[in-house]
């Protein structure tokens, strides 16, 4: 019985890729950075109940993708963040 639950919850539910694709969606489609630590979080859970079934290899590739998602995401928000600080409020001449 014990094992049964065991293996229970090591299975990949339909709400690990949901929950790993929205939070993608909103940190690269939609700019919000705040769920970088979200799409880690959920990506490195789906990372790991999926590891039990895959070889060497297939761990180490997706492993590396993760990897590649995080710097890009990373990339993307200091380019916002360059952004945001170039478009600073300056003070306006209104001399006509």
């Amino acid at each position: 019985m014990e094992t049964q639950v065991e293996q229970q919850l090591e299975k990949i539910l339909p709400e690990d890729v949901a929950r790993t694709f929205e939070s993608a969606y909103h940190v690269i489609f939609q700019g919000d950075y705040d769920k970088v630590d979200d799409l880690l979080k959920s990506g490195g859970t789906l990372l790991k109940k999926a590891a039990q079934r895959f070889t060497t290899t297939q761990l180490i590739l997706g492993i590396a993708g993760l990897a590649a998602v995080a710097v890009v995401v990373a990339k993307k928000a200091i380019d916002a963040a360059d952004d945001d600080s170039q478009t600073s409020a300056a003070p306006v001449d209104n001399k006509k």
